[in-house]
This record gives structure tokens, C-alpha cells and sequence, in this order.
């Protein structure tokens, strides 16, 4: 039964890999480098847009953070309404607020500012505003927007999802307890600004959830079985930067260069994964998500390893190569040495930066439905590597209970 299952699974997993590999996804157009937020006005304009909707949340709002662009937007002569009530995994409830406010205040466009969860919600709204006769949960999955859509503008915060350059959001359902993904390329943004003083106050925890997030969406777009040559070089370029210069910026957050250096690997790594998509990593991790409010890059983190250590055989050289590539090993060593000291390699950094091993929110009697669910989710949208059954699942989830 199991060898019947996993042959319908890469079967579809290849029709999809195949569909997705012949879809013309653009990429944002890019303002990049410190002090690049302030040129965004001068853009807005220049796309003849005078009313914009800025979608965000009350952790970024209430520390001014978005005070300058906003000023700068209205000494533009671009009106900005702010919706910031946008929570850490938003919600359909969120998106349909959001929805309003853009309608009521008759706006052109959009600026999503902030970290994944404002991303999602913002590319979410600009579905419902551009296909109004579709409800959130009947955009669930893959291709199911009309475009096209307003122009979207995205300024990321921290340097982890590469929400600016992806396809896909992410959604909450508080009355299933489920996160579910909307994908399209309608709902990629046009453009996206790149600022690493945006995130020079970042706490140290929050650099390093995030930017293990994005080293998990550079991993598992390698590792993947739908990788490319053009995947394979935007997942490098992101691996050797978040090896080299993650850890120093989480002991010292106000270096200008390695943030924006990092800011460049979440974007090589949502270039990678757009296209290359990601694995069981995020699919146990969305559900943590739904479940129990787990943030997605702290989960990311965490379950990173325990995945890699399964599925390690399976993409040995891969994961040999990029030891390499991040300076942990030499290509003349053998590929079962490399390939296991990546993994230790990323045990290491979650160590160093105070990352759990394990989910503290996680509750026993869960691990079968949250298995059922992450597999689901799974297969055969994810090219993994080496296909999971259902106990060796629930093997990793217990794993992740914390006595």
C-alpha cells in the first residue's frame, strides 16, 4: 500500500513541478540598500498612484518605524491610511478588515511593511480587492485569483520570509485551528524595498528566527526535487550569506552591512523557493503555526535539523555541497562527512543563538492530528526528498516535546 501511495505522490508531485516550472513568475522591481525606504514615495508616484493602503502591525506602528515613509508619502502628495491590526498569524477576520478600509478610503495601491504576517495579509487583501466575489477560503490552494491586481508594494522588516519575491501567504482559521496557503503569481509584489536600517533594532531573537527561516527556505529549495540551476544559485548565494554572517549579527544587531547582506539572503531565498517550493519543515511548522500560535521562524528553526537527519541519504550531496559553499568543509572530503556536518552546522547556530530543541506548546495527545495534517499538506504540493509515512512523523513530532 505504501509503495502504491508514494508512486501517485511523485507522480503528482511531478505533474505540479512540471506546471510550475513553465509559469512566468516576475520578480519584484528592487530599491536596495540603506536609506532606500525614503526613494519609495518617488516610485509610488511615478506609478500614478495618490492613495495607498499601508498594511502593518501595532509592534511596528507603535515604535514609529513607519513614521518616516509615512511622512514622506504625504509630502509626495500620496494619501496613506495605516491598517495595522494585522496579528502575528493574520486571519480571514484580518484580511476582510483590511479589505474595508482599502475600499473605504478609495485606495490605488498597497504598501505591506512589515515581517511574514503583514506580507501575507496585505497580498491576501489585494486578492480580495481584485477578485471581490471570492471569498479567502475559496482562494485556498493554488491558482485560484484573477488578476490583474493593485500594485503592491513590500518593505520588509526583518530578513527571513522573502514574502517580497513569493508567490504564496499564509492564512489563519481560528475556527479550525488551521493555516492554510494562498497561492498565485498575481499576488507577488511588483515592488519591494530593501532597507537594512529597518531592522537594525531588531532583538537578537528576532534575527535569528528569521534568518533561520530563511536559511530553511534556501535548504529545502536545494534539497527539493524540483530544484534548478536558477533555484540552485539564488539557494547558495542565500546559504553562504546566512552562515557567514547570521550568528555576528545576532551578537551585534547595529551592523549595517551584515544586515543588509542578510536582507539580500531572504530575498535570494524567496527567489529560490518560489519556484523550487519547500518541504516538511514548513509543513509541520504551518501547523505548529495553526495549532498553537508557534511563530513560523522560531518552528522553522527548531524542526530544521530533525528533518535534515531524515532525510539526509536521501540528499547527501546536496547538503555536502552546501557545506562547502558555507565554508564548514572542503570539496575533497567525503560527501557523508559534509553532508553530516551541515546539519551539526545548524544545530550549532541554534545553540549559539538560543534556539529551543523543542516546542514547548506542543501537547502529546496533538501529534497524530497535527501528522495528519502536515502531511496533507505535503504531499505532493513538496518535492521532498524522501517521502514520509505517517509514524515516522509522529517519530519527529515527539521529538519535539519539551518534558
Amino acid at each position: 500500500m505504501w509503495l502504491l501511495k508514494k508512486f501517485f505522490i511523485r507522480c503528482l508531485s511531478k505533474l505540479i513541478g512540471f506546471i510550475l516550472g513553465r509559469m512566468d513568475l516576475s520578480k519584484p522591481e528592487l530599491l536596495s540598500g540603506p536609506g532606500s525606504l525614503l526613494k519609495l514615495p518617488a516610485l509610488i508616484q511615478s506609478k500614478g498612484v495618490r492613495r495607498v493602503l499601508l498594511v502593518s502591525d501595532k509592534g511596528i506602528t507603535s515604535i514609529g518605524l513607519i513614521d518616516p515613509l509615512v511622512e514622506a508619502l504625504y509630502k509626495a502628495g500620496i494619501n496613506c491610511t495605516v491598517f495595522d491590526d494585522v496579528q502575528p498569524n493574520p486571519t480571514i477576520a484580518n484580511i476582510e478588515s483590511g479589505v474595508k478600509v482599502y475600499l473605504a478610503n478609495q485606495c490605488e495601491g498597497i504598501i505591506a511593511f512589515g515581517g511574514g504576517s503583514p506580507m501575507d495579509c496585505a497580498k491576501v487583501i489585494n486578492a480580495r480587492i481584485g477578485n471581490p466575489k471570492k471569498t479567502v477560503i475559496e482562494m485556498q490552494g493554488g491558482m485560484k485569483i484573477a488578476g490583474p491586481l493593485s500594485p503592491l508594494f513590500a518593505v520588509p522588516t526583518t530578513a527571513g520570509t522573502g514574502s517580497e519575491c513569493s508567490l504564496g501567504a499564509m492564512v489563519s482559521d481560528p475556527k479550525s485551528h488551521e493555516k492554510f496557503g494562498v497561492a498565485s503569481p498575481y499576488i507577488i509584489p511588483a515592488y519591494a524595498v530593501l532597507d537594512a536600517e529597518l531592522m537594525i533594532g531588531l532583538p537578537p531573537h528576532i534575527t535569528s528566527s528569521t534568518g533561520m527561516d530563511a536559511l530553511t527556505h534556501a535548504v529545502e529549495s536545494f534539497i527539493g526535487n524540483w530544484a534548478s540551476d536558477y533555484t540552485n544559485l539564488h539557494a547558495e548565494k542565500a546559504v553562504e550569506i546566512i552562515l557567514r554572517d547570521l550568528e555576528a549579527t545576532y551578537r551585534d544587531g547595529t551592523d549595517v552591512v551584515r544586515r543588509q547582506n542578510l536582507a539580500m539572503a531572504s530575498h535570494h531565498a524567496g527567489l529560490a523557493f518560489t519556484r523550487a517550493m519547500v518541504g516538511y519543515v514548513h509543513a509541520i511548522s504551518h501547523n505548529l503555526g495553526g495549532l498553537y500560535s508557534v511563530p513560523h521562524g522560531l518552528a522553522n528553526a527548531v524542526i530544521l535539523p530533525y528533518i535534515l537527519d531524515f532525510c539526509r541519504q536521501d540528499c547527501e550531496a546536496q547538503l555536502a555541497k552546501l557545506a562547502v559553499i558555507g565554508g564548514i568543509g572542503r570539496d575533497n572530503e567525503p560527501t557523508e562527512t559534509l553532508s553530516m556536518r551541515f546539519i551539526e552546522k545548524v544545530r550549532e547556530m541554534n545553540r549559539n543563538m538560543d534556539i529551543p530543541t523543542g516546542i514547548v506548546q506542543l501537547q502529546a495527545s496533538d501529534i497524530p492530528h497535527l501528522t495528519k495534517r502536515a502531511l496533507a499538506e505535503a504531499h505532493p504540493q513538496y518535492p521532498v526528498p524522501r517521502l514520509m509515512k505517517q509514524s515516522q512523523c509522529e517519530a519527529i513530532l515527539r521529538k519535539l516535546l519539551v518534558d
